[in-house]
């Protein structure tokens, strides 16, 4: 049958809505789709499985990316520490004018909505109540000398009337009472919504840490969100660390629906024990697409003893990489991994936890089967990929039940996430040069690095963003930790070649302030953004 002009154009039509309306929901709720139609990074590492890839952006490439043509653009100042990554949300209307809207939050609770492009400030706002100020350091010197907003938030451009910012942010008030609270913002004015902001509290059975009447209860004081938000099907999730090791606490896992900010699941993975705290160096807890959460947990109370499942028996899974179902948007343990000698190495304080968590996009042998993992490392330098299907739980003899470790490659502990792009991960160890790992036709990781670079990255080492699209015009981004900081940027596909680094320019022109520890570069719409310990230095053509 044929159509008629008018038929066929409103076919057409139809057709771009639906394929626009598939694409924004088919990953957790939207947020990771939207992301990349329209070129913005909405969680941390740009999409919920923490890739850390930005395949929209093509403005910068190979050729364009050096000290002549590339360099600082501006500084937006903030008021104290940014710990979170930089977020970057294209074309929101503000007062019938549209902006790319940079989203900044500081360690003295404040959040900044910034036009991405100029620097101009857009709104600002402050998550303190009347009386109150930041915590203090809770005698740590991991988040120093406040604590304000240290987690990367989240953004869903789908939720309340002009999109939403999801956000923690802890406090002090007048009588020293310590406060742990999630805000909702309005992206166009930082207005709270949904009733926000409630206060975090919670119990969930057990006889562990700070336990009373046969339930473990969340203390505000005790904790801080260090590991960025996520939002899984329009529930935001919240993961917790402790301030360094003081006791007592154990690892929460607190969900909230989206649109309500009303509590909706809580878990525990160390109830009847002690620490488990989730640190992930500020990288989020990450995501399947079938809404499965997957974590690196700290040191803490593991049980050899296991049931007839092959499961811990009283429920504690310190130090191991979980595996966790969100079906009918209740949290529970699906799997889990955990190494041979997971006791000497907790009791050590040589735990997983200390770094970040990746899924990766299925890969495919020779023989076209297809391999879905999650990798993960930490403080013994060692890389491990468990199969999601079959994570390997629990052997006391060695870990041949995972499905790969490799040992020796890296030359540090591991304080940072990986990336992912061209069927290569790229991990930066403290001390050690960022390495790209490649697959080979078994899809297993080949252990000899495939490139690395010359720079050595101090503590933390770096988690490295990548931009760029066709595969060829991969660009590597990392931050050096030092005073001042330095932004490199490399070719993806051979970091022996640097492209550009920010101390290249004569005169300090690019200087952009002092190294933050845990920041992970922004990479959106021809421009890198970086925190630092008072604001965010900008980059981008100069020409």
């Amino acid at each position: 049958m044929k159509l008629n002009l008018s038929a066929r154009i409103t076919a057409l039509l139809l057709s771009i809505v639906i394929v626009f309306v598939v694409a924004t929901k088919a990953f957790h709720g939207g947020t990771v789709r939207a992301a990349a139609l329209f070129h913005g990074v909405l969680t941390y590492h740009n999409d919920n499985m923490r890739t850390g890839h930005n395949s929209a952006e093509t403005t910068l490439n190979l050729s364009n990316v050096n000290s002549t043509s590339f360099g600082k653009l501006f500084v937006v100042p903030a008021d104290g520490k940014v710990d979170a990554q930089p977020l970057y949300a294209p074309n929101i209307s503000i007062g019938g004018v549209a902006h790319n809207v940079l989203v900044v939050a500081s360690e003295h609770g404040t959040v900044y909505g910034v036009d991405a492009d100029n620097g101009t400030g857009l709104w600002r706002m402050s998550t303190l109540k009347s009386g109150e100020t930041p915590s203090d350091s809770r005698g740590c010197d991991q988040v120093s000398p406040e604590i304000g907003v240290t987690s990367t938030p989240v953004i869903d451009l789908t939720a309340g009337a002009h999109g939403t910012i999801f956000l923690v942010a802890m406090s002090k008030d007048s009588s020293s009472n310590y406060h742990q609270r999630l805000h909702a913002l309005d992206i166009t004015t930082g207005v709270e919504e949904f009733g926000g902001p409630v206060d975090i509290a919670a119990t969930y059975p057990g006889t562990g840490d700070n336990s009373s009447g046969g339930n473990v209860i969340f203390d505000p004081k005790q904790y801080k969100e260090r590991a960025g938000l996520l939002i899984v099907n329009h529930v935001i999730y919240t993961s917790w660390a402790s301030h360094c090791d003081i006791r007592p606490y154990t690892g929460w896992i607190i969900s909230y629906n989206e649109g309500t900010l009303t509590q909706q699941s809580v878990l525990n993975v160390t109830p009847n024990g002690s620490e488990g705290a989730i640190w992930a160096a500020g990288a989020g807890p990450t995501a399947d697409p079938g809404g499965n959460i997957y974590f690196l947990d700290g040191n803490g109370t593991f049980e050899t003893t296991l049931n007839s499942s092959g499961f811990p028996s009283k429920g504690d899974y310190g130090n191991a990489i979980m595996k966790l179902s969100t079906s009918n948007k209740i949290l529970a343990v699906a799997d889990y991994f955990n190494m041979y000698n997971t006791i000497s190495e907790s009791n050590a304080d040589e735990d997983l936890g200390s770094g970040g968590a990746m899924v990766l996009p299925n890969i495919k042998d020779s023989a076209g089967v297809v391999h879905s993992l999650v990798v993960g490392a930490g403080k013994d330098a060692n890389i491990y990929l468990a199969n999601r299907n079959n994570m390997g739980k629990f052997n006391p003899s060695d870990n041949s039940n995972l499905y790969q470790e490799v040992k020796g490659e890296l030359g540090g502990q591991v304080f940072s996430a990986p990336a992912f792009a061209n069927n290569r991960i790229y991990y930066g160890a403290v001390g050690d040069g960022i390495k790209a790992f490649s697959f080979n036709s078994s899809a297993m990781l080949n252990a000899a690095p495939k490139s690395a670079t010359s720079t050595r990255f101090p503590y933390p080492g770096a988690t490295p963003s990548i931009s760029g699209s066709p595969a060829s015009n991969l660009i590597l981004w990392a931050t050096e930790n030092s005073s001042p900081a330095v932004l490199h940027a490399y070719s993806a596909n051979n970091l022996g070649v640097e492209l550009y680094n920010s101390n290249q320019a004569s005169g300090g022109r690019d200087n952009f302030g002092n190294g933050n520890k845990f920041i992970t570069p922004t990479i959106a719409n021809g421009k890198v953004y970086v925190g630092t310990t008072n604001g965010v230095g900008v980059f981008g053509l100069l020409h």
